[in-house]
């Protein structure tokens, strides 16, 4: 197999989206839990973001019928923080108002999970400073699963950003990544790694596969892990924004999709496509 193209330094994800059939309740969730606020709401939804920045689109779909067990589709959203202080008040904030599900410290980050009212996924994470990431011998990178001391992190906690008396995020609060759950593993590093251009930056854990540009540990995570076979047009995810730093990554990626025949529409001044499960994914430049 030929080396994957590979997408500029850079490269990095934008807006996501969920179908939900309660948008009340889901906002309520991501502005107080995970720490979003409102930047706009109309009839059909809204969108969620940091200092008006946008990074989580909800598209009211009171009608849609829920995922099926068998079907594929998001396994998480990742907000990313900028700081372990901010990641300690997030804590902080599942704590007081939802359940933690879970936590893990990654060798890369550290990283909490919890459910949307949904069902959605969600991780909240900071990374670690690139020169700690735990490296195999021949300097792939080997993230962990270890255990996250939550007590050490709670005592760092920042809360200093307040708004109408929610806590907020900080500014640099961005989507990091987000993870899907996929019918084929194969199909999906054939759209992600030889379509879009990213690297296979890991895949020494069974059952998955993860995907980066600028050498970050993954912007996409894949997995087979509940065997999930059929594509899903119910609740949940319904794209996720990729951005590249010029015209010409846009171009060179609608080549590749051109070649492979890909699904193509125009976007925002890019395009969009769509992953072998159906997931749409917008490409579109930041200059």
């Amino acid at each position: 197999m030929s080396r994957s193209p590979t997408l500029p330094a850079g490269t990095r994800l934008g807006r996501t989206a969920l179908r939900v059939a309660d948008t009340a309740t889901t906002i309520e969730f991501y502005r107080d839990v995970v720490g979003l606020s409102v930047v706009t709401r109309t009839e059909t939804g809204a969108t969620l973001g940091i200092d008006g920045t946008p990074l989580l689109v909800l598209e009211a779909a009171p009608d849609t019928e829920p995922r099926g067990d068998r079907e594929t589709g998001l396994y998480h959203n990742a907000f990313k923080l900028p700081s372990r202080p901010a990641l300690g008040a997030a804590l902080e904030r599942i704590r007081d108002r939802w359940t933690l599900e879970g936590a893990a410290d990654h060798g890369v980050s550290e990283a909490l999970y919890c459910t949307d009212p949904e069902g959605n996924g969600v991780e909240l994470y900071r990374d670690r400073p690139r020169d700690a990431w735990p490296r195999a011998d021949d300097g792939t990178l080997r993230a962990t699963g270890g255990p996250l001391d939550l007590a050490a992190l709670a005592a760092t906690a920042d809360d200093v950003t307040t708004a109408n008396g929610s806590r907020l995020a900080p500014d640099g609060t961005t989507v990091g990544h987000v993870h899907l759950e996929v019918s084929s593993l194969e199909a999906a590093r054939s759209f992600y790694a030889e379509t879009l251009g990213f690297d296979v930056s890991m895949s020494y854990v069974p059952g998955s596969l993860f995907f980066a540009a600028g050498d970050y540990h993954h912007h996409v995570g894949v997995n087979r892990w509940n065997e999930r076979s059929t594509p899903t047009d119910g609740l949940g995810l319904a794209w996720f924004e990729l951005l590249v730093p010029a015209a010409e990554a846009v171009e060179a990626i609608r080549e590749r999709a051109a070649d492979e025949a890909a699904v193509i529409a125009e976007f925002q001044g890019g395009i969009e496509l769509a992953d072998p499960d159906g997931i749409a994914v917008p490409v579109r430049p930041t200059a």
